[in-house]
């Protein structure tokens, strides 16, 4: 008995991580990436995407759209990396083949004479991954667009136009209008601007509830999609706004300390072994829940309390989670539904094999130079971990405006 008390008594060992070299996280992340999005970039760059992808979902509905989303969410997630440009490290060269692998993708993607003409006009699906693609272009605007041929210049504009015919639905859809039309503004120098401003608006003026939190439209967002989509794409689409000399564009200052709040809190749900909460919808998107934490260290906004080195170590433990082994990969190398497996039950009717590379978001953060301290900097503590080892920890402020 005395034995066995001792044993409860005793001390529980904290949580230490092992780490190897610093550069070791970067490389992961480029090799996770290259394992991700090699099968459809590949595959479309061949002409061969609508041969060889599986289509696993619960429903058959979004066959026609999965192909457009799988490419453009790996595009709009590795964009940042791809705008870095080829260079001699090994690192570079492999940069500039996925460059040119990208290139060959979209040319295929929006060529109507091709097998893997992509892009599907149909309400309104077709919205999201437009907007999605057009978000991609701006992240790699001097790599990838204005290394297209004209034609496929030409092609792409005619697709973001096509658009137009789509009613957004009045939430976080708003702002996929908002990201066509940026894109278009940016390109040709000419866009819809109550498609451009209108969604900015709401979100500024009658949808944000405090505390970096965004409502969405009639009801409350629970979950992640302001991570994955609203502060994201509010952004991006207020950088253009702004270089523009667009009114709404002054709102961009307010809406970088908003996603500074938000990231924050994201950076706070990273248990110490790598895993987070799992609340709302879209599960199946595994680690874009961090989209706007990967942003926020690109865009240098991440608050002044939270080291990017500590932002860099829990998002290679997320990564590691997750794609550490082979279980969220098919014998082939796509994607499966599930959030650390096949978890089937856990994909809501609209998600399908395309839906689920929504994952490379988190791969954003790569657009910094590999000679940045968010990659230079030793393994930093995240916060969950300063908590349960017992050492210094800040209290969660809110922004006072």
């Amino acid at each position: 008995m005395s034995s066995f008390l001792n044993k409860l008594r005793k001390k529980e060992e904290p949580i230490i991580e092992e780490q190897g070299p610093v550069w070791d996280d970067r490389i992961f992340w480029v090799s996770t990436l290259q394992k991700m999005t090699f099968p459809v970039l590949n595959n479309l760059s061949k002409g061969s995407l609508r041969k060889n992808m599986p289509y696993e979902s619960p429903s058959l509905e979004g066959q026609k759209f999965s192909y457009l989303e799988a490419f453009a969410r790996v595009f709009n997630g590795i964009a940042p990396w791809l705008e870095l440009g080829p260079d001699s490290s090994e690192e570079g060269i492999v940069r500039e083949k996925y460059i040119q692998m990208t290139k060959k993708a979209i040319s295929n993607a929006v060529n109507p004479n091709n097998n893997d003409y992509i892009f599907v006009v149909e309400p309104k699906q077709s919205l999201v991954d437009v907007a999605l693609f057009a978000q991609g272009l701006l992240r790699a605007k001097n790599q990838i667009w204005l290394n297209l041929q004209m034609d496929d210049q030409a092609r792409i504009i005619r697709e973001l136009k096509n658009t137009r015919v789509i009613a957004p639905y009045e939430n976080h859809w708003l702002l996929f209008t908002s990201m066509i039309e940026a894109a278009l503004l940016e390109f040709t120098g000419e866009c819809d601007k109550e498609r451009l401003s209108y969604g900015v608006r709401k979100f500024r003026d009658e949808l944000y509830m405090g505390d970096g939190i965004y409502s969405d439209g009639e009801s409350f967002t629970s979950g992640y999609f302001n991570s994955m989509v609203i502060h994201p794409m509010l952004n991006d689409i207020l950088k253009v706004m702004r270089k523009y000399g667009i009114n709404d564009g002054e709102f961009l200052d307010v809406q970088l300390m908003r996603s500074s709040r938000l990231a924050s809190q994201l950076e706070r749900t990273i248990s110490p072994e790598g895993t987070y909460p799992l609340i709302g919808s879209c599960m199946g998107y595994r680690c874009g829940i961090f989209h706007l934490l990967s942003q926020a260290a690109l865009l240098k906004i991440l608050p002044r309390n939270i080291n990017p080195a500590q932002v860099r170590s829990a998002l290679t433990a997320v990564l590691k989670k997750q794609f550490g082994e082979n279980q969220n990969f098919s014998s082939s190398g796509w994607l499966i539904l599930g959030l650390n497996g096949s978890q089937t039950d856990i994909a809501e009717n609209d998600i399908n094999t395309g839906s689920l590379y929504f994952c490379c978001t988190i791969f954003v953060a790569l657009g910094l130079d590999a000679n940045d301290a968010f990659w230079t900097a030793p393994f930093a503590e995240w916060t969950s971990i300063q908590a349960w080892n017992g050492h210094p920890l800040q209290k969660d402020q809110s922004i006072d405006f």
